[in-house]
């Protein structure tokens, strides 16, 4: 992080800021519990401590910093209270989306599930890594207007982007993709088939796979969690 980075004419320092960082945190290139201060970043950018401090607080905000007056700034460590609530609110949501979209689903809405799996299996042919990760996004935001509720996937990914950084831990992309694309394949059968208790058990399947990654990394990097006694 040694190189001067000089923002540009078009966006705000603050915004050059958030979004460098928001990148390295969330992609692990900063990882929980690394320490960062103002006056590194306003140097590596060239500018005044307030839109560092701006940024600072709009990351925080997302909880992905923490700031303690007199101490460092650190990237947020992951909390098991945080993720189980994330989850268990994005649960919730999914399996009414999962119903609405099964009894809902028409000729056109079957045409768009085959269409989205089939674009994945292209994207994963042509180890095409970001391109599925667009086309993931764009799948869940089909179930949500195929279940008439475009407002819920909003919800959905501000819940999932909690979790991101953890799923960045498990396994790479693309040894994952193909699991993934897998359990998009159930949920969109059973969407065709209208039903919608499939389509809820596919969909909860799909959700769990964190499990393993969550116990894969507090048994080897147990430094990334918040300690346990914080949670209560």
């Amino acid at each position: 992080m040694g190189n001067t980075v000089r923002t540009t004419d078009r966006r705000t320092s603050v915004d050059e800021v958030y979004d460098y960082l928001h990148e390295q945190i969330t992609t692990l290139g900063l990882r929980p519990g690394d320490k960062i201060s103002e006056a590194d970043m306003a140097t590596r950018f060239g500018i005044s401590r307030q839109p560092v401090r701006d940024a600072f607080s709009r990351l925080a905000n997302l909880d992905l910093l923490l700031i303690r007056p007199q101490r460092a700034t650190e990237v947020k460590r992951f909390s098991m209270r945080e993720i189980e609530k994330s989850r268990f609110v994005r649960a919730s949501i999914e399996m009414e989306v999962l119903r609405r979209a099964a009894a809902r689903c028409d000729a056109n809405g079957a045409a768009r599930m085959n269409a989205a799996i089939e674009d994945q299996r292209n994207a994963i042919q042509d180890r095409n890594v970001d391109g599925f990760g667009a086309l993931d996004y764009e799948f869940h935001k089909t179930l949500c207007e195929i279940a008439g509720v475009d407002f819920a996937f909003d919800v959905i990914m501000s819940e999932k982007a909690k979790v991101d950084r953890l799923c960045r831990l498990g396994l790479s992309k693309e040894q994952r993709l193909p699991d993934l694309m897998e359990d998009h394949k159930r949920i969109a059968d059973a969407i065709k088939a209208h039903d919608g208790t499939q389509a809820v058990e596919a969909g909860m399947f799909h959700l769990s796979r964190l499990d393993e990654t969550i116990e894969r990394i507090t048994a080897t990097n147990a430094n990334y969690f918040e300690p346990v006694d914080t949670l209560t």
